[in-house]
């Protein structure tokens, strides 16, 4: 009887250990809990309008290329699209949450290091491009609609260039330097060559863009890793953004 009520005293403790367990692990703090409501709120946005261009991109690309249509209603659909995938969502989490764009690590001090840093994250894939044949010439701040713009006439490149450079450029940069530095936050990690916001965000990035699994696809999957990562692991040792913002602005969308 005795050996019976202690084990069963056991068993209730160990039960009540294993729950106490469950439920620290459940547990977060309220930092963590907005974080993660970021990047719901990110992710959610950029899904579903990823969704919409699976269902309209052709039509949405046949539209932008037909030069007989005015370059500016295509210029403002393909920069809807753009913006809606990489930057609407961290623009609505820092509206809501009343964060200041800058506090992402647009700062001056360490600027030229991470812009150094990024550059050098991205050989690998620029040599990539280039010993593969791939490399048709070096075109900064360029998209479909370009030349149609540079038709259009001096003011037209210039605002056009602009809005290229804020889209392309600047929000889709800046968006990976926000969710690798959420997902870090939420997942602190202390390693200065290994951080699980800077992968996540490497991953996601190659997610959004067509992946092939023959050689030269592998090869670009592998050196685009690296760029990506090592671009957002120089963010967080430098604890400056800029360099994602000039990688996006004069490599990644420029050759």
């Amino acid at each position: 009887m005795w050996a019976s009520e202690c084990c069963y005293g056991n068993t209730i403790k160990n039960e009540g250990s294993i729950t106490n367990m469950k439920t620290n692990k459940k547990e977060l703090t309220p930092q963590q809990k907005k974080l993660e409501v970021n990047l719901w709120i990110i992710a959610l946005i950029s899904m579903a309008v990823f969704c919409i261009y699976g269902v309209i991109g052709k039509q949405l690309n046949a539209f932008c290329k037909d030069s007989s249509i005015s370059v500016w209603p295509r210029l403002l659909a393909a920069s809807a699209m753009e913006f809606g995938i990489a930057g609407l969502g961290v623009t609505v989490v820092c509206i809501f949450r009343k964060t200041s764009f800058l506090s992402f690590g647009l700062k001056k001090k360490n600027a030229l290091k991470a812009v150094a840093g990024a550059v050098l994250c991205f050989v690998p894939h620029i040599a990539f491009v280039v010993l593969s044949g791939q490399f048709t010439g070096y075109a900064p701040l360029s998209i479909m609609v370009t030349p149609d713009l540079h038709k259009a006439g001096i003011p037209a490149t210039i605002v056009g260039t602009l809005v290229v450079a804020i889209v392309w450029g600047f929000f889709e940069g800046f968006n990976y330097a926000v969710i690798a530095e959420y997902v870090s936050q939420r997942y602190p990690r202390e390693s200065k060559i290994f951080d699980i916001g800077a992968l996540v965000a490497a991953i996601v990035g190659i997610l959004f863009h067509p992946i092939h699994f023959d050689a030269l696809g592998i090869l670009d999957l592998v050196t685009t890793f690296i760029a990506l990562y090592g671009m957002l692991m120089v963010r967080k040792n430098t604890k400056n953004s800029w360099g994602c913002v000039f990688a996006f602005l004069f490599i990644w969308n420029a050759i």
